[in-house]
């Protein structure tokens, strides 16, 4: 199954009322997308993403190569035509200052690279998200987007976080048109990335 026909901008808004990282996914007219479950207490990381919040049907499983780790990877598959579209890697020394990623496809090749448009801020976050009080308004005047770019050079996504209490809502746009499996793909690893990035604060 391959995600298409998708309505930009894409909104990821996590639910607050659970205790596991899950969150919606809809379009700019409000439709669902999916909806995404991060299983909890799980050595390696294990992501499900359901067609909506009644979790009747599985669409993808995202699980870790390894136990959690500075540098595991995650595989990227599809449940219902029985396929993996890739995985995402996690430059690991090069993430300290700006989170770096990268995107490959099912044979292990290169596609996509996500990086970190500006490491100050997650930088300035540390510090002030320390300070009482307002420590907790951080999510409101610091924000962190992401760029996806091919490995053409030419930038295909923009992923930011958008001001909010409780730092809960990440909005995907699409900068130019891509094919369909590749979409899908960019997507499921961003989807995990957002898990990761939003537990490192």
């Amino acid at each position: 199954m391959v995600l298409k026909n998708l309505n930009y901008p894409l909104d990821f808004k996590f639910k607050i009322s659970t205790l596991s990282s899950d969150f919606n996914i809809t379009d700019k007219n409000g439709n669902y997308v999916a909806y995404v479950r991060q299983k909890m207490f799980k050595l390696k990381e294990d992501v499900i993403v359901f067609n909506d919040e009644s979790k009747t049907k599985e669409l993808f499983r995202i699980k870790a190569n390894q136990w959690i780790d500075f540098n595991a990877s995650y595989s990227l598959n599809d449940l219902t035509d029985n396929k993996n579209y890739g995985r995402l890697a996690r430059k690991g020394m090069r993430s300290l200052w700006k989170s770096t990623y990268d995107i490959l496809d099912s044979n292990d090749q290169p596609k996509f690279i996500v990086t970190e448009d500006n490491g100050w801020t997650k930088f300035f976050d540390g510090m002030v998200s320390e300070i009482p009080i307002i420590g907790m308004f951080t999510g409101y005047f610091l924000n962190p987007a992401y760029t996806v770019r091919g490995i053409d050079g030419k930038e295909y996504f923009k992923l930011k976080k958008m001001p909010s209490f409780f730092g809960r809502r990440f909005q995907l746009d699409r900068v130019i048109d891509i094919d369909d499996e590749d979409e899908s793909l960019v997507i499921l690893s961003l989807l995990m990335m957002v898990l990761l990035e939003r537990a490192r604060g």
